[in-house]
């Protein structure tokens, strides 16, 4: 069985990759690892597609086949298996979702028991059982399996203690849209009873509509109901809870870059773990040399919140993020959690007293291009002939930055370049689209 780890955990289309028997297998395997390291319980929780109910069952028969314990948390944001991972004190926990992926797809995300997502040595250690026979404990040996019924109401009070007891937000009028994901009951309680006046959006789901139309992914939909209400703020949460986007009042469009800035500027401390703020290959230059003239150190790691979080370790730092929107505060939380970074970036807002745009006209984003192309095998990354273009268009004075890169959790290739002149990252995105499309 040729399952892989990539940026965020396996995933895949439930139909080939993350079928009934992969989970069974990555249970199984995942297990013998957690017993070899002297781990016995592990919790799982999962996302609102439809094929979670049967993933779940497989994967926990795994999990008890190498005799582990289960406990089963029912559907739950990514953030909050992660915290109750830590806080329950078992040793791994266990996410089955494929973010903002639709509901064709599914994944497996593991974290160890401080919360973070695994290292890439236990995930090597996890590949190799997963291409041995799955040989089960003797019957008196196996795992044992119980539900957790107060998962939901114990990250609830979490997410609310991390505001601030003298900042209310009864004020406030709210656009919130779960993407009919894994926030869809969780987060209008965190809000409601900060005292927002809360509009829900896509917290209907049904096990197809997660992601669909609505979530971080589809902003658009947020921002249109922001200025129909005319709400203060606007949420927009992907479909298991890791990553946001938020909008202004006016229906601006705030992406991570633009919450990671916020967050850094109403910090008054800037020494110490709060020297420096770790970004990605995809945040914008602008960001960096804001940041810088903030007085912060800044370092850029590879795309994927995972990698993110590493680096501020390696630092020693607290607060870095995506432009996806994948926020990490580890002075709150040891992965990314769009619930949280909202909530303390609307706390920062108000207790500056400032609207977003106040804050944001302090830095200027450089003109980037994104694209992500659809393909069947990323391995055209590869051609010498797209190395060459890449390296021709590296060299033209007019551009500041390009990455074209395979996507570690679709089959796309994204593309990306930064210029002073948005036509010229315009232009170059497309000459590399073409010679792509060309080749496939």
């Amino acid at each position: 069985m040729n399952l892989k780890f990539g940026t965020d955990g396996i995933r895949g289309p439930v139909e080939s990759v993350i079928t009934p028997e992969a989970c069974l297998k990555i249970g199984h395997a995942t297990g013998l690892v957690m017993k070899e390291l002297g781990w016995k319980t592990v919790v799982i929780g999962k996302d609102t597609r439809l094929s979670g109910y049967m993933l779940e069952s497989a994967l926990q028969a795994g999990f008890i086949a190498a005799g582990v314990n289960v406990r089963l948390l029912g559907p739950l944001p990514t953030p909050g298996v992660a915290y109750l991972t830590k806080t329950l004190r078992n040793k791994f926990g266990v996410v089955i979702s494929a973010s903002h992926n639709d509901f064709l797809d599914n994944g497996i995300k593991i974290f160890n028991e401080d919360g973070e997502k695994i290292s890439r040595n236990i995930e090597k250690r996890i590949e190799k059982y997963l291409s041995s026979e799955l040989i089960p404990v003797k019957t008196s040996a196996i795992g044992k399996a119980y539900r957790f019924d107060e998962s939901g109401p114990r990250y609830i009070e979490f997410c609310k203690s991390t505001v601030p007891s003298d900042i209310s937000f009864a004020s406030l009028r709210i656009v919130l849209d779960c993407a009919n994901g894994a926030c869809y009951k969780v987060s209008p309680e965190i809000f409601e009873e900060l005292g927002a006046e809360v509009i829900t959006i896509g917290n209907e789901p049904d096990g197809y509509n997660i992601n669909q139309n609505c979530g971080s992914t589809h902003p658009e939909l947020v921002i249109e109901e922001v200025i129909k209400h005319r709400a203060d703020f606007g949420i927009s949460l992907d479909g298991d809870g890791d990553r946001v986007i938020l909008v202004d009042e006016k229906g601006n469009l705030l992406d991570g870059d633009d919450l990671l800035y916020i967050l850094a500027f109403s910090n008054p401390n800037r020494t110490g773990p709060w020297a420096g703020v770790v970004g990605t290959k995809m945040t914008n230059l602008g960001l960096e040399q804001g940041l810088q003239e903030l007085g912060y150190k800044f370092e850029r790691a590879e795309v994927g919140d995972k990698y993110v979080s590493e680096m501020l370790s390696k630092k020693g730092w607290l607060l870095g993020g995506e432009a996806s929107g994948h926020i990490i505060c580890k002075d709150l939380v040891s992965t990314g959690d769009g619930t949280i970074a909202a909530l303390k970036v609307i706390s920062s807002l108000l207790l500056l007293g400032k609207k977003p745009s106040e804050v944001l006209s302090n830095f200027t984003k450089i003109p980037q291009i994104n694209k992500a192309l659809t393909v069947s095998n990323k391995d055209i990354i590869n051609d010498k002939d797209l190395k060459l273009l890449i390296k021709e268009i590296e060299s033209d004075i007019t551009v500041g930055r390009v990455l074209v890169r395979a996507s570690g959790t679709e089959s796309k290739i994204r593309i990306m370049i930064e210029a002073p002149e948005e036509s010229v990252a315009i232009k170059f995105v497309n000459d590399i689209e073409n010679l792509i499309r060309s080749k496939i």
